[in-house]
């Protein structure tokens, strides 16, 4: 069978990166996506989400970030990167869903059903929207009302009317607040008491914010996202979910679900109709696991003190949009990153570490 020099696993935004610069070095690879559309988990956003809604999105290497603020992001965000795979001629399989990575005397073998690709390095661009996390709850299983995670948010019409539990102390939560709160009775649950940053996001503030996730990778630690250690601000979108209060009184986490609602810790009880769980994401890595990546921190171990994207476990294999890269303009320097550590992999033959 041939043997590629690199396969990418994933065409979102860092894969597509990734795959751009490996062809300008000239590595033969292919990138396997596993959604059968250009767009990665942006096409998969809810549609009341519009490009004047998203946090930025930067542009792809040698490209254009989009600009239609009134769009819809499942709708912009996919043309720019099908209009870029086309452009680049990037050599996108599509649908392929990855099950696991092995090793073969060397050669990593990437499985998919009853497929499978032989390559020297490999570079892992699945990014978290695959992977919600779900936080359990005494009782959930018995709650009569909806309940909802981010990948699933079916737009904030769906909850006019009723009552909402938010739970979740992060940007996506603000963000679900100030959608929800002008056309429903909101009430809003965090772990720990939500940190609002009162000064400007100046690009130090960003460069230190990451600097604190890179810290977590470098000790193999399991990552943390960059929005996590940032700080939450407001928008112009969620003033009047503040004048109306949503933010104000939030409440620490209930002890357990009950089927009309929650139970605090005081024994108090709150009816909800809807539990709406903005809990965020974990990296979708589970293919990886035959290759023993992790640390005994939990975590996949980078090198370059956690800035660069080679796992030190196994300098064959690429990290992208994984710690501090797991975000737009982070991914697109992973990508150059990965593409650099492909290059210096296939010259330098390297093994995993025992």
């Amino acid at each position: 069978m041939d043997i590629l020099d690199s396969v990418v696993i994933g065409a979102g935004q860092a894969g597509l990166s990734a795959s751009y610069h490996l062809t300008r070095l000239g590595i033969r690879h292919v990138v396997l996506d596993a959604d059968e559309r250009p767009g990665g988990a942006w096409q998969h956003r809810w549609d009341a989400l519009t490009m004047r809604d998203v946090h930025g999105v930067a542009e792809l290497p040698d490209d254009a970030a989009p600009t239609r603020d009134d769009e819809r992001a499942n709708v912009a965000v996919p043309a720019t990167f099908a209009a870029y795979e086309q452009a680049h001629a990037l050599p996108v399989i599509r649908p392929v869903r990855v099950d696991r990575v092995t090793d073969d005397d060397g050669i990593l073998v990437v499985h998919a059903g009853d497929r499978e690709w032989r390559a020297r390095t490999i570079v892992n661009a699945t990014g978290t929207w695959t992977h919600p996390f779900l936080p359990h709850y005494p009782g959930m299983e018995t709650f009569l009302g909806d309940q909802f995670h981010t990948v699933d948010y079916p737009g904030s019409q769906f909850f006019r009317g009723k009552r909402v539990l938010v739970v979740g102390g992060g940007a996506s939560a603000v963000q679900f607040l100030g959608a929800i709160a002008p056309i429903a009775e909101t009430v809003w649950a965090t772990r720990r008491e939500p940190v609002w940053r009162t000064d400007d996001f100046t690009p130090e503030a960003g460069a230190a914010a990451v600097a604190l996730v890179e810290q977590r990778v470098a000790q193999g630690l399991p990552p943390e996202s960059v929005v996590s250690v940032t700080g939450l601000m407001l928008r112009e979108q969620e003033r009047e979910a503040e004048r109306l209060g949503a933010y104000a009184d939030r409440r620490p986490m209930f002890e357990r679900i009950e089927p009309d609602g929650v139970r605090w810790a005081d024994g108090s009880f709150e009816r909800v109709d809807v539990i709406l769980w903005a809990t965020g994401f974990r990296p979708a890595i589970a293919h990886l696991a035959p290759l023993h990546l992790r640390s005994a921190a939990g975590g996949i171990q980078l090198d370059r003190n956690g800035r660069g994207t080679t796992a030190v476990a196994d300098p064959r294999v690429q990290l992208v949009g994984y710690g501090p890269s797991a975000s737009t303009i982070g991914a697109n320097r992973a990508g150059r990153a990965a593409a650099k550590g492909v290059h210096r992999a296939l010259a330098e033959r390297v093994v995993p570490t025992p």
